[in-house]
């Protein structure tokens, strides 16, 4: 099973259903063999604004549908257009004597098929006005367009304007108004994948379309903000062409279906820092709009915007598929209130301390990749990323002699604030907790050993788990009783090692993520933390000896 559908044919059919039972909508019976989408409160005595295309545009267009944008939408099979009687029973069923708009999309399907509806239907004494969304920026002047995610701002545009009661020849005027200071692009890592069939191995692509076809060239992005340069550039020229120098925009970032929400986050951030300065007025809430199946990628729509367009684009609706609009403006920060505290590095300096620190810090940061591959077994695989930050953290404080070394109690508590700190996750504070119950430990004169033991113990309250439970204890607890016992560093060394291979025969974990994991898939597989903590003994003796 690659995705959650059932029945491929079914999915177009499946999924209006699913927003039939949240929107405010009615659809067409199965059995008619047309998917029509309506606005269920729609009273007939407005314009209608209909719209539509193929289905694996999704929100577009059913999600659109309701007062302030459309009063109907018509869906044909992935990536095919509906047919004429499909868009000719959609016209019937909203259009009342203040006629309806089609806003069509300007490729040959739509506008054959929603033409000859229109023409149909105006011999049958409807009012019929049609606008061709033709927002793509990257074909050459001799090629017809497409039209992209803009076609949803018209949607909105005009749906405000009919709501709010205007007549069809101004809604109309609206709506071409729009289509024509529409800018868009697209840019996608990967093609879209269609129910039932194997994607298409394709390079990364500018200027592409909806329907999976090839874009106009292939690009090699090599981070987010070098997509994003990438497909400002053209859509940028095209809009000083097209728009006043002074003009300020609408800006909408369509997901085209493949996006995670933190990559549409990231990519928000630089669209906006990357557009001209105080250009960008205000964004459509990034989102999936004007989708193509999973296809990875985004788009970036550029429209003008006066007080008007604002006002229509920030009116409330009821489509569900419709998420906001915000004014721009730069992130206002402020300086977080920072605990207070003895200035590091305060105590006294021990150069063989810092050896050891260095050794140690260094073992877990060559290790880094080895314990990322075993906490990918049963986690994240991020504990040696985590572990990692937190070494480096200590390594830059060594570095800018910020550390007590000759002071332990001291040590460790400077140490416990770097990992909360730096280190992240739930080691990061797990660690500081057993640093700084060890220190307390320390001052009240406990040997190191015994201090250990006691930071152990505190870590253990907080933190749930103990030996056994297939966690960086099983690996801590026998080399602080090494120590405790008289034992040297070696023979701590030796118990944390003997401690962490015990946790690969360990068939289930009692504490952290690999608690969630299936006993059979942690068989064999040493806990990432247990050998983190290992590896440090290990490092620390080496050290005191020379190794």
């Amino acid at each position: 099973m690659d995705f959650f559908f059932n029945n491929a044919d079914d999915v177009v059919d499946d999924g209006l259903s699913g927003l039939a039972r949240i929107a405010p909508v009615r659809i067409s019976e199965r059995a008619s063999g047309m998917r029509l989408i309506v606005d269920r409160d729609f009273d007939g005595e407005r314009v209608a604004v209909i719209s539509g295309g193929g289905a694996g545009h999704e929100p577009a267009h059913a999600g659109f549908v309701g007062h302030g944008m459309l009063a109907a939408a018509v869906a044909g099979d992935l990536f095919t257009s509906p047919s004429v009687e499909a868009v000719l029973a959609a016209i019937r069923e909203v259009t009342g004597p203040a006629g309806c708009l089609l806003v069509i999309k300007n490729y040959t399907g739509d506008r054959l098929n929603f033409g000859l509806a229109a023409e149909r239907a105006a011999r049958e004494g409807y009012a019929v006005r049609s606008v061709i969304v033709a927002d793509d920026v990257s074909l050459p002047a001799d090629v017809g367009a497409r039209g992209l995610a803009g076609t949803v701002l018209v949607h909105k545009i005009a749906g405000h304007h009919a709501a709010a009661g205007a007549d069809l020849d101004t809604v109309a005027r609206v709506a071409q108004t729009t289509i024509d200071g529409l800018v868009s692009i697209g840019l996608s890592l990967s093609s879209a994948t269609l129910p039932g069939d194997k994607r298409e191995p394709r390079a990364p692509e500018l200027g592409l379309g909806i329907h999976n076809e090839p874009g106009v060239s292939e690009v090699a992005p090599e981070d987010a903000g070098d997509a994003v340069r990438l497909a400002l550039a053209p859509l940028i020229e095209a809009a000083e062409a097209r728009h006043a120098a002074d003009a300020r925009w609408v800006v909408l970032i369509n997901n085209l279906g493949g996006c995670s929400t933190q990559e549409m986050a990231v990519l928000t951030d630089e669209v906006l820092a990357q557009l001209p300065a105080d250009r960008a007025r205000a964004a459509v809430v990034p989102a999936p709009l004007m989708s193509s199946m999973n296809m990875h990628g985004f788009s970036i729509t550029l429209l003008p915007i006066d007080d008007a367009t604002h006002g229509a684009l920030a009116s409330p609706v009821a489509a569900i598929g419709w998420p906001g609009l915000f004014d721009v403006a730069a992130p206002t920060t402020f300086a977080p209130t920072a605990s207070e505290g003895r200035a590091p590095g305060s105590g006294g300096r021990e150069e063989a301390r810092a050896q050891q620190l260095r050794a140690a810090t260094d073992a877990l940061s060559s290790s880094r990749a080895a314990l990322d591959d075993l906490d990918a077994e049963a986690g994240d695989g991020d504990t040696g990323t985590a572990f990692n930050r937190g070494a480096t953290s200590i390594r830059n404080a060594l570095d800018d002699d910020r550390l007590s070394t000759g002071d332990p109690a001291l040590l460790a508590d400077e140490i416990g604030d770097l990992l909360a700190r730096d280190m992240g996750g739930s080691s990061g504070v797990l660690l500081s907790i057993l640093l700084t119950a060890t220190a307390a430990a320390l001052r009240d004169g406990e040997a190191f050993g015994a201090a250990l033991g006691a930071g152990i113990g505190r870590m253990q309250d907080y933190g749930g788990a103990k030996p056994g439970d297939r966690t960086m204890l099983d690996a801590l607890a026998p080399a602080a009783k090494a120590l405790a016992d008289g034992g040297s560093l070696g023979d701590a060394a030796q118990a944390a090692r003997r401690g962490a291979n015990a946790t690969a025969d360990m068939g289930h974990a009692g504490a952290g993520r690999a608690a969630y994991v299936r006993d059979e898939a942690l068989a064999g597989v040493v806990d990432p933390g247990a050998e983190a903590v290992a590896r440090l003994v290990e490092a620390l003796a080496d050290c005191s000896t020379g190794a």
